[in-house]
């Protein structure tokens, strides 16, 4: 009898890798695999990426009054850092900062100067322009920022106005 054959009489198998033992490797690395291809992802989704960008506390626009009263929202957003503002301009002439993310899903806010508000299109958020959430889903107020003219220079800084 050879070795690779099954003795009944024995009733074990031998000591080589069966069938059996083979495919149930076999299912066990796939297995293996397709845990791993979703569990990675998912980790890697919710471990943040490390920035390389510093926060910042004040910013320099690179543009003037001017060109905010010659948009037609009177609006213009801007980079803060690593945030996105939105600097607005007020019926009675004031410059007012703040964050143009949405705090429901981080969509940017746009300004309706016609309804007095701050919009956000993706789930029908309101805000009015002091950056209170007045309707819709979002939980919180936008950030404020301190606006400071300075010459024909506007600086938007941390801090409320």
């Amino acid at each position: 009898m050879s070795a690779m054959q099954y003795d009944p009489d024995k009733k074990t198998p031998p000591a080589d890798i069966t069938r059996r033992n083979f495919i149930d490797r076999v299912i066990g690395v796939a297995g293996t695999a397709v845990a791993a291809s979703i569990v990675y992802p998912v980790v890697r989704f919710l471990l943040p990426p490390k920035s390389g960008e510093a926060n910042v506390n004040q910013v320099k626009l690179p543009f003037g009054r001017k060109e905010i009263e010659s948009e037609a929202k009177k609006a213009k957003t801007f980079r803060f850092g690593r945030l996105l503002g939105i600097i607005v301009l007020l019926p009675d002439g004031q410059l007012r900062a703040l964050s143009a993310q949405c705090t429901h899903l981080d969509c940017t806010v746009q300004n309706r100067p016609d309804e007095g508000v701050l919009w956000c299109a993706c789930h029908n958020g309101k805000y009015d322009l002091d950056g209170k959430n007045i309707s819709g889903p979002p939980p919180r107020p936008l950030e404020v920022f301190a606006v400071n003219e300075v010459g024909g220079d506007i600086f938007v800084s941390k801090g409320s106005a």
